[in-house]
């Protein structure tokens, strides 16, 4: 009796997991895509905003080709929903199946029980089929009998109804399954529809950037001095801010590395906030030319995320703001300390700190600049004089 008792507690607990898991991945499947469907929102406002200014042809197929690929991950999406739901389907239609068959042995138990009880419905045939009893006792058996066929028959009646309603539910069910598989189907229809649009866009400025190569490898060769130069500024301030060079006066001033503090930034990997809620349009490390095949781009240091005019941006972390500066190409920028590591957040039009502030997780730094077209916060995150991947430091 315990080994039962065990069992069944252990299947309860089996399907309460595996339904409790059913809904987080729904869940997840819906916040995943919104946030897809925003971040092609912003990025299509982004390119309506461009598309009025003289915006670089470069920036507009970065921001055309992250929104196919959000596109892309739609449909996927899509795709996994229909099959679940194709799952759920055949396995509601093999419940139904399994209830219409114990519907139609209950009826069809049930009409023998009626029609035997039609052919025999003479009351005087109960009677005599009583008083034809060879004792007392057998007497009493056979009027326990007749009752039990009576109650057996309300049984059976009360059966079926049960049957009939559960039934009818599980069918209702199915075609709302059906239905809502149906709307994910015309929903994927209208992204491929999208998609196919967002790739024509995407070659004609492919078309537009192979005509006009000299220009756009000038405009390159600007923003690798841009990205240098403002490298160099970081590692100067970095080295000012913690040990080796600067000047007498910076030495005197400078401030010891809050111990506590690094460590805390340290093991916060992977959980700080991100400072902008914006899709990412740029991202660490080495890139090349997304047409001019052998020609590299600047190594990016960061990464870059797209957003409306005038965003907040925010802390990711307690510190202290160590500098401010202004950098051709990225307007203002502000570096803050956590201990040993620094974020900077770059191409800001208004600065809500100053030099010295201690600042809080969440605190606002300012608000993102538009530049030449583009509104975009660049971020960088540094562990000593070592420019890190901002994203692994993020939440994902």
């Amino acid at each position: 009796m315990k080994r039962l008792i065990a069992i069944m507690l252990t299947a309860v607990l089996v399907l309460s997991g595996a339904g409790l898991s059913y809904a987080q991945n729904t869940k997840a499947q819906r916040d995943r895509k919104a946030r897809l469907e925003r971040e092609i929102a912003q990025i299509n406002k982004q390119l309506k905003e461009n598309a009025s200014k003289s915006s670089s042809a470069l920036s507009s197929l970065t921001l055309i080709r992250k929104k196919i690929s959000n596109r892309n991950e739609l449909i996927a999406e899509s795709d996994r929903q229909i099959r679940d739901l194709g799952r759920q389907i055949s396995a509601k239609q093999q419940d139904i199946d399994v209830i219409q068959a114990r519907f139609d042995t209950l009826s069809y138990a049930y009409n023998r029980l009626v029609k035997n009880a039609y052919k025999n419905r003479d009351s005087k045939v109960w009677y005599m089929y009583i008083l034809a009893s060879e004792d007392v006792g057998q007497a009493f058996r056979r009027l326990g009998y007749l009752r039990r066929l009576s109650g057996e028959m309300n049984t059976q009646a009360r059966r079926i109804e049960e049957t009939r309603t559960r039934l009818e539910a599980e069918q209702k069910e199915l075609l709302a399954l059906k239905s809502q598989a149906q709307e994910v189907r015309q929903a994927r229809q209208k992204e491929v529809s999208a998609l196919q649009k967002e790739e024509s866009d995407g070659k004609k400025v492919v078309d537009q950037l192979k005509k006009e190569k000299n220009k756009y490898q000038k405009e390159l060769d600007t923003k690798r001095r841009q990205v240098d130069a403002l490298q160099k500024e970081i590692e100067r301030i970095i080295r000012n801010a913690t040990s080796g060079g600067g000047t007498a006066t910076t030495k005197k001033n400078r401030q010891p590395i809050d111990a506590k503090l690094d460590a805390e930034f340290s093991k916060n990997k992977g959980k700080l906030p991100w400072p902008a809620d914006g899709p990412v349009v740029e991202h660490y490390g080495q890139h090349y030319h997304p047409v001019y095949k052998n020609v590299k781009l600047p190594f990016c240091n960061g990464m870059s995320i797209s957003l409306s005019p005038k965003t907040s941006v925010r802390s990711v972390f307690d510190g202290v703001v160590k500098q401010i500066v202004v950098m051709p190409g990225y307007n203002k920028c502000v570096l803050v300390q956590h201990g040993g590591y620094f974020s900077f957040y770059c191409k800001l039009g208004s600065v809500a700190v100053k030099a010295g502030d201690k600042i809080k997780t969440g605190d606002i730094i300012g608000t993102v600049d538009t530049l030449d077209g583009d509104t975009q916060l660049h971020f960088q995150i540094w562990k000593g004089t070592s420019p890190q991947n901002p994203e692994s430091w993020l939440l994902p």
